[in-house]
Formats: C-alpha cells, structure tokens, sequence
C-alpha cells in the first residue's frame, strides 16, 4: 500500500510544481511563500481543532494525536526550518528556470536519501529495486546535460545553485521525517503523522510571516511587485494533498524511505508535461527521451516492491 501512495503522491506533486512555476512568473517570491504556508495551515486547522475539542475524527486518518511537550514540538520545529529553507531556494529558483531543468535537478534527492538510508537505516535494495534506482539516476544526468545545451551555466547560475540547494535540504527533510515517524522500538521518535504535518505547516506560517515583514515588505517598493493569482491556491491544494499522502506512506510499518523517496520524484514526468504543453518550454525531444528512463526505473522499483 505505501508504494501505490507514493505514487499517487508523486502525481500531485508534480501538479503542485506546474501551479508553482505560473504563480511565480513574474511575481514576487516572498508573498507568494507565505501565502501558500497560510493556506496550508488553513487547510489542515480544522483537523487539528476537531481533534482536541471534539472526538469526531477519532480513529480516523485525518485525527491529529497529542503534541504535547518540547519533546514533540521541538523536533516539528526542526523540520519546518529545513523545509522552509528548502522551498525558500527552491521558489527562487523555479521562478527563474525552466521547469523541465529544474525537474531533473530536484530528482536528484533520491539518490540522496538511497545513500542517507543506506547509511542510518539500514535498508537494503534488492535486484530489481537496484536496476529501477541506477535507471532513475542515468536519466536524471541526461536531463541535466540537455539543460545544459539550452545556456545555463550550472557552475555560475546562482539559481542553479539555489535549486540544488533545495533538493539537498529536500534530501534531508526526506531522511528526517522517517525519524520523526518511525516507532520508537525501530529508532525513531513514533510521532503521529498527522500532528507533524499540520504543525510544521503552522511553524512555517508563522516564520514566513516574520520574513515578509523584515525582508521583503520595507522595499517590496524596489523589487518585483506581487500580484494576486489564483494559482497560489492551487500550490497549496496540491502541497497538502502529496504531503498527506507521503506520511501516510511513510507511516506503514513496511515502508522503505529511500523508495517512497525515488517514487515521489517521478513527479518530474508531471512537471516535465506541464512544461512542454503549458509553458512551452524549449528542447523537449531529447528530454523525452531521457524520460522513458525515468518511468523505466519506477516501474523496476515497483516490481522489486511487490
């Protein structure tokens, strides 16, 4: 069951990405941040408050546990200024690069992970889920080399950076949420999934709430104006939607994170189409190419999971 919601997953992420690349064109970066963290602490508030005033959502998925205690709220807190951080890179770079390089870019973290869980968890890859992640990790690369023809400069390109930036601090977001969900008897803290999804989201709220005031709203007069879309709605949508279903993956007891991980980043054919038939994007033939290998490696890691 985890691997078909990580797949399922990766569908809405790559749906989250499209929204994200137009609410971004030609606006500013820092409104449209804190914007998309208010509407997901919206989104999952009405859980939270049913959860502690009443017992309607109790035994239900959407049931937010206790989070009582530093020794709760401390380790949420850590993992909403990673991901903070990580998005932060990320918006600035997606707003300035083409989606279908900053795809490839972002598919990167598996490989990541795969090492970070090798290393700390101790999961162990079989035959088929090898071929499926060494296929994933080729086609990435040809990815990259073809962004490469289309001018931009990956050891100069500050936004080039700026994404992988956040596909390392995505990679350890990944590995720390297993951690934070993970029982305690197999190491990890045994946190109730829903409760860190809906208070990371309103820790960033309230970070990005402060930024906007400091940073960007004193000369928001000399930098690129904000304009309202209504695709910043849609960001969050699709955001709350991938998370909900990734942790309720990695929550299964069977769950392998490096996995659910690779999976997810298949998100990159979604937003690899959302290029090509909505923004347009240039060199396309080559770069679907490169992408049967992608769906070539999730289906060997599919099989291999069975």
């Amino acid at each position: 069951m985890w691997l078909s919601l990580a797949f399922l997953s990766a569908a809405l992420l790559g749906c989250y990405d499209a929204f994200k690349k137009e609410a971004l064109s030609g606006n500013a970066v820092l409104p449209v941040l804190f914007l998309n963290t208010l509407f997901c602490s919206l989104i999952f508030l009405p859980a939270l408050l049913l959860s502690k005033y009443t017992g309607l959502l109790d035994g239900s998925i959407f049931a937010v546990g206790e989070t009582a205690g530093w020794r709760v709220h401390g380790p949420i807190l850590l993992k909403s200024c990673i991901v903070l951080s990580s998005w932060t890179l990320g918006y600035f770079g997606i707003k300035h690069l083409p989606l279908t390089l900053v795809g490839p870019i972002n598919a990167t973290r598996p490989v990541m992970v795969l090492l970070g869980a090798l290393l700390l968890y101790g999961e162990q890859l079989n035959l088929l889920q090898w071929i499926g992640v060494t296929l994933a990790v080729v086609s990435f690369f040809l990815l990259g080399r073809e962004g490469r023809k289309e001018g931009f400069d990956f050891r100069r390109n500050v936004w080039i950076w700026a994404v992988i930036g956040a596909a390392v601090l995505g990679a350890i977001s990944g590995l720390y949420d297993r951690y934070l969900m993970a029982p305690v008897q197999s190491g990890g803290l045994g946190l109730d999934k829903m409760a860190v999804q809906v208070w990371y989201n309103i820790y960033q709220c309230g970070m990005m709430g402060v930024m906007l005031l400091v940073l960007w709203l004193p000369g928001r007069k000399k930098t690129t104006p904000f304009k309202w879309k209504w695709s910043i709605i849609g960001i969050s949508v699709f955001l709350c939607g991938a998370d909900f279903v990734y942790f309720y993956a990695l929550s299964q007891p069977d769950a392998m994170v490096s996995i659910v991980s690779m999976v997810r980043r298949g998100s990159v054919v979604v937003s690899f189409l959302a290029g090509a038939l909505i923004f347009h994007e240039k060199n396309l033939r080559n770069k679907a190419t490169d992408l049967v290998l992608v769906l070539l490696g999730m289906l060997f890691l599919y099989l291999g999971s069975q």
